[in-house]
């Protein structure tokens, strides 16, 4: 696999934490936490009071929902290139009672390609969802999915010269995947809104890549270590 050249991302003046009566360090340890352990938001304001940290689970919802944006965008720069194969799924969540559909792509390395959350499962999302990823990857050689039509007509549209693998077990990788979000989206008490929602699984998909060593942050770190001192160097970056 391809790597950026960046080793750490640059430092960024003024701070996104400026204003906020907690520390950085507090703020990010909170974020970091929700997205890679099976955490609701009481759950995480319980284990930083035991630590003599006392913050409302209405400022951590806040917490997250501002800072894991930051956090994905400034890593960016430092993140890996995308494998050429594109094992792509649609998954589904509940937000707010109501079914959404959740569109994921992973490459051939473990890498969590892009996420999109969606109010429909049609050739309009599939469009969507690989319009962006397209964007900011390029192209593919090979795109494995499941026989859904509106996936096929895109691929179709959008990537002609990319081979289509529609082959029985093919897109286990993807499936087996899914298995990891919903795993960490059980213990939470609903997801609300279709951004609340897209912002964690984007967080979370992030914590993966990040863990399985898809950015060139905390290169040096043991792999115990690897999560938190890449949120330390990204500290620096928002």
């Amino acid at each position: 696999m391809k790597r950026s050249r960046c080793s750490r991302p640059p430092v960024q003046a003024p701070s996104a934490f400026a204003g906020f009566r907690f520390p950085p360090e507090v703020i990010l340890l909170a974020v970091r936490w929700y997205l890679r352990y099976g955490l609701s938001y009481r759950d995480l304001e319980e284990l930083l009071a035991e630590r003599g940290i006392t913050v409302d689970h209405v400022t951590l919802f806040r917490w997250v929902q501002r800072f894991s944006p930051e956090l994905i965008d400034a890593a960016r720069p430092c993140r890996r290139q995308v494998g050429d194969r594109w094992f792509v799924d649609e998954t589904y969540v509940k937000v707010a009672g109501v079914w959404r559909y959740v569109y994921r792509a992973v490459d051939q390395h473990g890498q969590v390609i892009d996420v999109y959350v969606s109010p429909r499962r049609d050739t309009e999302a599939a469009k969507r969802f690989f319009e962006a990823s397209l964007t900011a990857h390029g192209a593919p050689v090979e795109v494995i999915t499941d026989k859904a039509p509106a996936l096929a007509r895109v691929i179709d549209e959008l990537i002609p010269s990319a081979f289509h693998n529609t082959g029985q077990y093919e897109n286990n990788r993807c499936e087996a995947d899914h298995g990891r979000l919903k795993s960490r989206l059980r213990p939470m008490r609903g997801l609300k809104t279709d951004r609340t929602a897209s912002v964690v699984i984007r967080g979370h998909a992030f914590i993966q890549n990040l863990r399985r060593g898809h950015y060139e942050l905390a290169v040096d770190a043991a792999p115990a270590f690897r999560l938190a001192t890449a949120f330390d160097e990204l500290q620096l970056a928002i």
